[in-house]
């Protein structure tokens, strides 16, 4: 019997559940769930994925021949130069592309321009900041095999607690200190090249933040910056006190610097033939797609979580590149930000009482990696909670009801000062203005600082501009609620509730609203959407 189909609005991204719709999809970490939603409740689903741009590469020589603003990238090369490039790391895109990786396209564009005019002293950066370095299989998938055996390690680096290669450059009017990466600095031109995933990347960001220590990106990465963000994904500087002081920070760059920034889009065809179904609405599947669902779901329930990683983890996304644009910093993050805008863009009309979503089991400070619950965190109160322009999708005191397993797994190679944060450190308070009196201890800790030099760790102090992160979405939020917590432990230590399935979460919405039919909305993602809401 064919199941009824739901009612749905002229609008294609907006599905108002009525009592013959079916059950909707959430991501439940590295499985799935099919969730009843109450009656009236709203669904909104992201933009379809554009179309991808015909011949990419003749995107980027167009780009890189009629840059903005700047002098064709040719005509700035020339024999006996410092050239330094810069490239942004693993941490997006996420799911990684299918190959090749849009970075080893532009790269290989650049270094055959630099071959044609005699350039021969480049160097390579990764622009880790306080992120994780990348592992060798990691960086050789990223830049392919001819770069990687070329340039790693000896000239595919940076280092941000390596203090003979770091240098001030300037600081703001507010004593802002710009501290980049020295031979980034030294060169006679920087190349940056971006992947612009979501509105937050590109722009100043790159290289102000990318290419910086400690103390220059505490000085935007803290606790009261983040509570004067409106939303981190409207770079507008009455929206985001982050973007203002990036730029500003930037602006120093820009004068001190000879910057060429190369940033391209992507679309969000994030899923993989397998689980192409997972980016159409419930209403249109086929009875194959139902199929699909169903065998994979079968197969992930069935194994240990560490292989259904590896089995997501398997599945490259087979993103389609937009645009690419070149040149000066500010035009080129212009374009490219309206390109981002018309793919990601949803016009909503109201906010909710109730915002459901799930947690997938991948984000950008866990590829390769586990999400702790850290990191759940930051998905919910960081990044789901501000994918939004205007006024937030969920009204203020609203409750979010997550979907997560929510494990105490870490990694403990890649995050091992989680570990303590999320042990101690939350155990004597959640109030960042409490518990940012640590972050120096974290940030200084000697063997924390070794395990990001020498292995692949994440800075000790990362774990608390994790936190940071979440502030604003606390500050909004009046209960957050995780339905299907494994480990009861874990809400509770992040200052959340939790519940064993919908309909109680539900009960416990009400309950907290005062509401007995509270507006109900879903967040059909990923793949990501920006929703513009209007009040």
């Amino acid at each position: 019997m064919a199941r009824p189909r739901p009612r749905i609005t002229r609008d294609p991204n907006i599905e108002f559940i009525d009592d013959k719709s079916g059950p909707r999809v959430v991501h439940f970490g590295t499985r799935f769930r099919e969730v009843s939603l109450p009656r009236g409740s709203r669904v909104i689903y992201p933009n379809p994925p554009m179309e991808p741009l015909g011949n990419v590469k003749a995107a980027i020589r167009y780009a890189i021949n009629h840059p903005l603003e700047a002098d064709p990238l040719y005509a700035q090369l020339r024999p006996g130069m410092k050239l330094t490039i810069a490239i942004d790391d693993i941490s997006l895109p996420l799911p990684p592309m299918v190959l090749p990786d849009i970075r080893q396209l532009i790269l290989t564009e650049i270094l055959d321009l630099c071959a044609k005019n005699g350039v021969e002293d480049i160097h390579l950066i990764v622009a880790v900041c306080l992120h994780r370095h990348m592992t060798g299989p990691e960086v050789r998938r990223m830049v392919g095999e001819k770069i990687y055996n070329a340039y790693w390690p000896d000239r595919l680096y940076h280092d941000a607690e390596d203090a003979d290669n770091i240098v001030e450059i300037g600081q703001t009017k507010y004593e802002e200190p710009v501290r980049l990466n020295r031979r980034a600095v030294e060169s006679d031109l920087l190349i940056y090249v971006n992947v612009n995933l979501v509105p937050m990347d590109g722009g100043h960001k790159s290289v102000t933040v990318g290419l910086c220590d400690y103390k220059s990106v505490s000085m935007h990465h803290n606790t009261k910056v983040m509570h004067k963000c409106h939303s981190y994904m409207d770079p507008r500087h009455d929206k985001s006190e982050l973007a203002k002081i990036v730029d500003r920070m930037g602006a120093i760059v820009d004068e001190k610097m000879n910057v060429f920034h190369i940033e391209t889009a992507l679309n969000n065809d994030m899923y993989g033939p397998a689980l192409k179904h997972l980016g159409k609405h419930e209403a249109s599947w086929s009875e194959l797609d139902r199929l699909k669902f169903q065998a994979s779901n079968a197969v992930l329930e069935r194994v240990p979580e560490a292989a259904r990683r590896k089995i997501l983890e398997s599945v490259p996304a087979p993103y389609g590149v937009i645009a690419v644009q070149a040149g000066k910093t500010e035009p080129v993050h212009q374009r490219i930000l309206e390109t981002s805008f018309k793919q990601y863009a949803v016009p909503v009309k109201g906010q909710c009482d109730v915002l459901v979503a799930g947690i997938p089991f991948i984000s950008p400070y866990n590829v390769n990696s586990t999400l702790n619950p850290l990191l759940v965190q930051v998905m919910a109160l960081g990044y789901l909670f501000n994918f939004y322009r205007g006024v937030p999708l969920i009204r203020k005191d609203g409750v979010m009801i997550i979907f997560h397993p929510c494990q105490e797994d870490f990694n403990r190679t890649h995050h091992p000062s989680y570990v303590e944060f999320y042990h101690r450190i939350l155990s004597m308070g959640t109030n960042s203005r409490d518990i940012h009196k640590y972050e120096r201890e974290f940030a200084e800790n000697p063997d924390y600082i070794q395990m990001y030099r020498k292995g692949n760790a994440y800075h000790g102090v990362h774990p608390f501009y994790m936190w940071y992160w979440g502030d604003a979405g606390r500050a909004w939020v009046g209960k957050v609620i995780v339905c299907g917590a494994e480990n009861p432990r874990v809400p509770k230590q992040l200052g959340w509730d939790w519940a064993p399935d919908f309909e109680t979460a539900m009960d416990m919405a009400r309950s907290h609203l005062g509401k007995s039919q509270p507006e109900v909305t879903l967040s059909h993602a990923p793949p990501i959407m920006v929703c513009d809401v209007e009040a």
